[in-house]
């Protein structure tokens, strides 16, 4: 008989994560810690359990620019080389113990120069980090690879800098390029000459899309700027009719299998989605969009890949194949060589969930 499909169960499957802010999950007790190492004092609270449901009260605001205020706090007490290891080689541990396999993890390097610390120097002890992180899931008996994802904000103006730094890192843990930020008012043709860069560098990068605004911010990121994935793409239901038809920006997309990095619960938070059993995910499963399962920030959230794939079994019926089919789509669309991909879905992917499915 298939194991029972519940989260104690879900926890132990693999999974892929694409769409995860390192400065959006961390541990309340870190933040706490940091804080007073490094004498950051606008904490709400500095009680760990009460700053927690702080993050989680605080970004319930259905606005995504509200949302975003949270992260000075996380940026605030991430201002050290040491503060950014601890917090990357952290993530790396939390992901594994919730069973994720492969995930990349995305900063802004240019948020982290505040006490005088290189955006060099910043990248190497983040991904130092990362790598400490996998030795340790290693030594606890959990396999895991992480990619980092070097972002820049789109109401800046450092997006090319950010993307060279990226691409000089290519070969050290930085898997590809993003942008992030408030959507209205920063469409991404701001940092076209960033994506040109990358690629004329043969360089992999997704563009956050589609969430605060509409078709227009999916259009321009698919079709000026190249973007391989649409971080979140919610809104291309609004080129989708009542009776399924699909409108030409929508056909493209799926015809194209652009992948849809989806986070279920932070689009809640930001108003980009009414409830988890109206979320657009389940739409665009049915209509076999190249859909992807993922946590945005865990700590605003109070989330994991665990529960977000639980919350979505539970809403739209899905069984141990749809979340397989989720979670495939996923690795089909990491910003890693073929080759790799392809081993982690047949060692790792396949042969998990044939064993919950036994």
């Amino acid at each position: 008989m298939p194991t029972p499909l519940d989260a104690t169960s879900i926890r132990r499957a693999p999974k892929v994560l694409l769409h995860d802010h390192l400065d959006g999950g961390l541990r309340p007790q870190t933040i706490v810690e940091l804080a007073a190492e490094t004498g950051y004092r606008n904490l709400p609270s500095d009680d760990a359990e009460k700053l927690g449901q702080w993050f989680r009260d605080a970004s319930d605001s259905g606005s995504l620019e509200r949302y975003l205020e949270t992260f000075q706090h996380t940026v605030g007490v991430m201002q050290t080389e040491a503060a950014m290891h601890r917090v990357a080689k952290e993530a790396v541990e939390d992901l594994a113990a919730d069973g994720v396999v492969y995930a990349e993890i995305r900063w802004a390097p240019e948020q982290h120069l505040d006490a005088g610390v290189p955006l060099e120097a910043g990248v190497e002890a983040i991904l130092a980090g990362f790598a400490d992180g996998e030795r340790a899931a290693a030594e606890a008996g959990h396999r895991i690879k992480v990619g980092g994802l070097a972002t820049a904000m789109r109401h800046a103006a450092r997006s090319s800098e950010i993307a060279e730094l990226a691409v000089r890192y290519r070969d050290r843990g930085i898997a590809g390029f993003d942008i992030a930020g408030a959507e209205a008012g920063f469409p991404p043709t701001r940092h076209l000459d960033a994506f040109e860069y990358c690629r004329r560098e043969n360089f992999h990068f997704t563009i956050h899309a589609g969430e605060a605004f509409g078709l227009p911010s999916i259009w321009e990121a698919i079709q000026w700027c190249g973007a391989d994935r649409l971080g979140h793409g919610v809104r291309i239901v609004d080129d989708i009719a009542p009776d399924g038809t699909l409108g030409r920006l929508a056909q493209y997309v799926r015809d194209k299998r652009i992948p849809l990095e989806m986070c279920p619960s932070s689009n809640i938070q930001t108003g980009a989605a009414a409830s988890i059993a109206e979320h657009p995910i389940g739409l665009l499963r049915r209509l076999s969009f190249r859909v992807t399962v993922n946590t945005d920030n865990r700590l605003m959230s109070g989330t994991s890949m665990t529960r977000e794939m639980t919350l979505l079994a539970e809403a739209f019926g899905y069984s141990w194949s749809d979340l397989q089919w989720f979670t495939i789509n996923a690795m089909k669309s990491a910003f890693l060589p073929f080759d790799e991909r392809l081993d982690i879905i047949n060692t790792q992917i396949k042969p998990g969930y044939a064993r919950l499915q036994a």
